[in-house]
């Protein structure tokens, strides 16, 4: 694993330096024959720069580009056909990615059984997760704890067979050949709870049609 506290960071390199040189070779390794050294490298860095923007809790900051950008490679490699992909793509877009979208993600994953890969992200990401949302979530005995809001990028636009937009305006670029949909959900940024609960619900009642349409069996939700 990439040491995220910089105590033994290479030679000549300061932390976050050694950090994302050391995540650069890792990566290079686990992506061998498909990207090249220059290819992660420039991924590594344009992922960490960008959470960094956004992030107020550095303290995940380290993990969370792991994440990111794991993320991001696989989804280049789906979309050039050297990675395949065995489930239906789909992939949600909100404004911020911190509301609708990461619960359409999780609900879709859960309502699926797994049956479905989703990815989410946003057109102009918030800071930080909105609680009430985290909360109307684990309601239903699922997890958000350690989601985060993520910028939205052309590689898993690419990646997804079914793109679904809300309320991010024409931010999401569109591609031949790809499938779109946009659900006209209220967003719940300084809502309070019980009315976050009501946009949870009307996700509940999409991502069900979504799956139908889409040949993949509902499974019930265990609170």
């Amino acid at each position: 694993m990439v040491d995220v506290t910089g105590r033994s960071a290479m030679p000549g390199l300061t932390y976050p330096e050694a950090y994302l040189k050391r995540l650069a070779v890792e990566l290079s390794h686990k992506y061998a024959g498909i990207f090249g050294v220059e290819t992660v490298e420039r991924y590594v860095l344009e992922s960490y720069t960008a959470l960094l923007r956004t992030s107020t809790v550095q303290a995940h900051l380290a993990a969370n580009t792991v994440r990111f950008v794991t993320d991001r490679l696989t989804a280049l490699g789906q979309a050039k056909g050297a990675i395949d992909s065995v489930n239906p793509e789909v992939l949600f877009v909100c404004e911020q990615n911190a509301g609708r979208s990461q619960m359409a993600a999780v609900l879709t994953n859960a309502l699926s059984g797994g049956a479905v890969h989703v990815r989410s992200a946003g057109s102009a990401p918030a800071s930080t997760m909105n609680p009430a949302v985290v909360t109307a979530i684990a309601e239903l005995g699922l997890d958000l704890s350690q989601a985060f809001p993520k910028p939205l990028t052309d590689d898993v636009v690419q990646a997804a067979d079914l793109v679904i937009t809300m309320g991010c305006g024409d931010a999401c670029p569109v591609y031949p050949g790809k499938r779109y949909q946009d659900w006209e959900l209220i967003d719940p940024a300084g809502l309070p709870l019980e009315e976050v609960r009501d946009v949870r619900d009307q996700i509940i009642t999409n991502v069900k049609v979504m799956l139908i349409q889409l040949g993949v069996d509902v499974k019930e939700l265990r609170a």
